[in-house]
């Protein structure tokens, strides 16, 4: 299998993940320009634009510490574009979280960081 298809099957066993979680899937792999949102979702009062990240084992690193301060600015600058073009209104409370996933064990992390500029 390659990259991508193993990117597709985790991205899905997360989306899963959160709709059981309560979520409801608005996008996948949104696209413009300047990147890829993995998945947009709606929690609670919440828009969140979620990174996923897998690794079969922590030899390389956990899947978390994959999500650099410069992937991070760049999600920012995705959902910003998306929130323009959706016109997604300021006050509505965005969030960017992160679902990694090792192995078989699926981690949500909540709040995962700021909106980076």
């Amino acid at each position: 299998m390659n990259k991508r298809t193993i990117g597709t099957i985790h991205e899905d066993k997360a989306a899963s993940f959160l709709i059981e979680q309560g979520a409801k899937i608005i996008e996948k792999n949104f696209r413009c320009r300047s990147g890829e949102i993995d998945l947009i979702v709606r929690h609670q009062d919440y828009l969140i634009f979620i990174e996923v990240k897998y690794r079969s084992s922590a030899k390389s690193g956990y899947p978390i510490e994959s999500v650099t301060f410069a992937k991070q600015k760049n999600i920012c600058k995705v959902a910003d574009f998306y929130r323009i073009t959706k016109f997604i209104p300021d006050v509505q409370p965005i969030r960017y979280d992160i679902v990694s996933i090792l192995g078989n064990d699926i981690t949500w992390y909540q709040d995962a960081f700021d909106h980076v500029y």
